[in-house]
C-alpha cells in the first residue's frame, strides 16, 4: 500500500490571503519541513534537485490553478539549509505562452535570485529519446536531460483539469516532455521515466469550481499524491487513465497519514465534481478574483486579462 504524508497549514486567526511572498513562504516554512523531512534520506547527497511547479500559465496563485510561489521557497529554503543542494527551477514555453513571462509574473526570478537557483526553459534544452510501454503499447518520448541529470521534486497544485480529473504531478509531468502520444499515455511515460523523487502537492489554495483555501500539503510518490488528490475531487482512481497505469493492485487504495489534523470530508465537499473553465475563456469568479486583488493590492493583472 502507499502512503502521503498530509500536513495542515498553521493558522494564526487572521485568514485570507497573504500578498506578500515572504510572509506566505514564512507561514509556511513548519508545515514543508513536516512532508518533507520524511523524505530525507531520499534526496541526502544530491548535488543538485530540479523543481518542477504547475507553473502551465500565469494565472495568480490565489485563485488555486497554478503552485504558488510561496510553497516552491518554502521547498527551496527547506533544500538549502537541510541538505545543501543546488537548484533548478524548470518550465517549459508552450504555443500559449513563453516560460520566462509565466516565470516573471509568478515571481519565479525573484526566487531564482534568493536561493541562486537555475530558471530552466526545458523547450530550449537538450533532450533524450526514450521509449516506455503503456497498456502494452510502446511510447517514444523526448526527455529533457535535466529531468533526468538529477532528482526531481515535483509541486503541482490541487486543481482539476477541463476534464474533472486530478491535474496532478504526473500530467504536470507529461506537459514538459514532448510526445506524439495522446496527453495521458505521454504523462504515464513520462512517470516512468523520469521516476521523479518526491512530489509536494500545493493545497493551501485549491480549485473546485471556484477558489477554495484549504490549506493543506501532501508528499509522497507522484502517483500517490495523485490518487490522494483524485479522491478529494470525488472521483475513481480507475476512471483515470494517466494515473492507473502507475499504481499496481498492491499500492492501492492509498492511506493517508497524520489524517486527523485535517477534515478531508469537507475538502471533498468543497472540491468535488470541479472543473476548470475550458482553456479558450475565463471563469467569471477567476476574472473578479484577479481584479479586485489587482484594485486592493496594486499588483499587475495578469496576462489573460490585458485588454478587457
Amino acid at each position: 500500500m502507499s502512503a502521503v504524508r498530509l500536513a495542515a497549514v498553521d493558522e494564526d486567526g487572521r485568514g485570507g490571503w497573504r500578498p506578500n511572498v515572504d510572509a506566505r513562504t514564512a507561514r509556511l516554512e513548519p508545515t514543508v519541513e513536516s512532508v518533507l523531512e520524511p523524505h530525507r534520506e531520499r534526496l541526502a547527497g544530491a548535488n543538485r534537485v530540479a523543481l518542477a511547479p504547475d507553473a502551465h500559465y500565469p494565472f495568480h496563485p490565489s485563485t488555486g490553478v497554478v503552485t504558488d510561489l510561496a510553497v516552491v521557497s518554502a521547498v527551496a529554503a527547506w533544500l538549502e539549509r537541510e541538505l545543501e543542494t543546488d537548484l533548478v527551477v524548470v518550465g517549459r514555453s508552450d504555443d500559449r505562452i513563453a516560460f520566462d513571462r509565466t516565470a516573471s509574473y509568478l515571481g519565479y526570478d525573484r526566487l531564482a535570485e534568493r536561493f541562486d537557483a537555475a530558471l530552466v526553459d526545458l523547450a530550449d534544452v537538450p533532450t533524450r529519446n526514450e521509449y516506455r510501454a503503456v497498456d502494452g503499447r510502446s511510447v517514444a518520448l523526448s526527455v529533457p536531460k535535466p529531468l533526468l541529470e538529477s532528482p526531481v521534486i515535483v509541486v503541482p497544485s490541487l486543481r482539476p483539469t477541463e476534464e474533472g480529473t486530478a491535474a496532478g504531478a504526473v500530467r504536470t509531468l507529461g506537459r514538459l516532455v514532448t510526445s506524439g502520444a495522446d496527453s495521458s499515455r505521454a504523462a504515464v511515460a513520462a512517470t516512468r521515466t523520469i521516476d521523479p523523487d518526491l512530489a509536494v502537492l500545493d493545497g493551501t489554495v485549491a480549485y473546485g469550481d471556484d477558489p477554495v483555501a484549504t490549506n493543506v500539503l501532501l508528499s509522497g510518490s507522484a502517483p500517490a499524491v495523485d490518487a490522494a488528490a483524485t479522491s478529494l475531487f470525488g472521483r475513481r482512481v480507475d476512471a483515470d487513465a494517466a494515473l492507473s497505469p502507475l499504481l499496481s493492485d498492491a499500492e492501492r487504495p492509498v492511506a493517508v497519514e497524520n489524517p486527523d489534523d485535517v477534515d478531508l470530508s469537507t475538502i471533498r465537499e468543497r472540491l468535488a465534481g470541479g472543473r476548470l473553465p475550458p482553456s479558450d475563456g475565463t471563469h467569471p469568479a477567476v476574472s473578479s478574483a484577479y481584479r479586485l486583488y489587482a484594485a486592493a493590492s496594486g499588483d499587475a493583472v495578469p496576462p489573460q486579462l490585458e485588454g478587457r
